[in-house]
């Protein structure tokens, strides 16, 4: 099994059923476009790409320790490890 990670700690919101039903909503209303579509990029002008994909995080890992010091008060039971295995889960695995 190889050990792929992401090159630079991002999070996006793709979400399932968001991103799905964005997806499905851009094709449809390309494939319902009366005009004439030009080979390669003209789609974009017909739909914003930027209702697919909305929210991007950037978040180191000195970061998620840093947010886990100021915020240990609210979460007494969560140990760092924990916080950095989900800073991992959402900015690092794929």
């Amino acid at each position: 099994m190889s050990r792929s990670r992401k090159k630079s700690p991002v999070w996006t919101d793709h979400a399932t059923p968001g991103t799905a039903w964005a997806k499905r909503e851009a094709a449809k209303a390309v494939r319902r476009y009366k005009e004439y579509i030009a080979d390669g990029r003209m789609y974009r002008k017909i739909y914003n790409p930027w209702n697919i994909t909305d929210h991007r995080t950037y978040r180191t890992r000195n970061e998620a320790i840093a947010d886990w010091v100021r915020h240990r008060a609210y979460f007494p039971d969560q140990a760092l490890a924990e916080a950095l295995r989900d800073w991992e889960r959402y900015h690092v695995r794929k």
